[in-house]
């Protein structure tokens, strides 16, 4: 293989890892946007979000055509086989957190008042580690840093704690006055969707570890106990 074909395959390989950073780095602002969109009640905020979710879905499409054209023309093996699917999975994962931090935005134009502070807290508190994990599990996949993708991997049942911590208050809100129902309502689905972003960012962590080791992570991640308004 001449040296300028070998040039040009790691060049779409970098190509492929850029696009994967850029992804991930509006995915992170999507989701933090849409947080404080949600607390601040900014309908303005939260429509530029969902504004920007259809850059999300064009850096998915990018990524599949690139990845296609690696597999088309350079038949990868090896480490490099791991990457082309590797940043398929995590396009995929980034997609969907994309969309859940748009509907998290979008609940911030039904709150027809402020969020009691305890409950904003609540909430803030269980954003506060989603988002530090997302920057994390993308310094890792940047770094190719199995370490980092285990811890993050490792600690979603923190993630899972608070938010049925920020549920269990938010229960008790709604319990104290039927008008609080509505409000209620649209929080807990709020909370949820933060769950489910943090799920996202343990999937990445674990197509992180895949890429750098070729091994899957052993063993099953540890779940919180259920918040009262999931138990039976």
């Amino acid at each position: 293989m001449s040296e300028h074909i070998v040039k040009s395959y790691e060049e779409q390989l970098q190509n492929l890892t850029n696009t994967i950073v850029k992804m991930g780095g509006l995915a992170e602002s999507q989701f933090a946007n849409s947080v404080n969109a949600l607390l601040k009640r900014d309908e303005d905020l939260a429509d530029k979000i969902a504004g920007k979710d259809l850059k999300m879905n064009e850096f998915d499409i990018k990524i599949e055509n690139q990845v296609i054209d690696l597999i088309a023309l350079r038949q990868p093996m090896g480490i490099d086989l791991r990457e082309t699917v590797s940043s398929m999975r995590i396009s995929s994962e980034l997609e969907r957190i994309g969309d859940l931090a748009k509907n998290i935005a979008k609940r911030a134009r039904y709150l027809e008042f402020d969020i009691p502070a305890n409950i904003a807290d609540s909430l803030r508190r269980a954003a506060n580690v989603v988002e530090k994990n997302l920057k994390d599990v993308l310094d890792a996949y940047s770094k190719r840093d199995k370490d980092i993708a285990y811890r993050v991997w490792n600690s979603d049942l923190e993630i899972d704690k608070l938010v049925n911590f920020a549920m269990d208050e938010l229960l008790k809100f709604m319990k104290s006055n039927k008008k609080n129902l509505e409000l209620s309502t649209h929080l807990l689905f709020a909370a949820k969707h933060m769950e489910r972003v943090g799920d996202h960012v343990s999937n990445i962590s674990e197509n992180v570890y895949f890429l750098v080791t070729g091994d899957q992570i052993k063993g099953t991640r540890s779940k919180g106990e259920k918040s009262s308004s999931t138990r039976n």
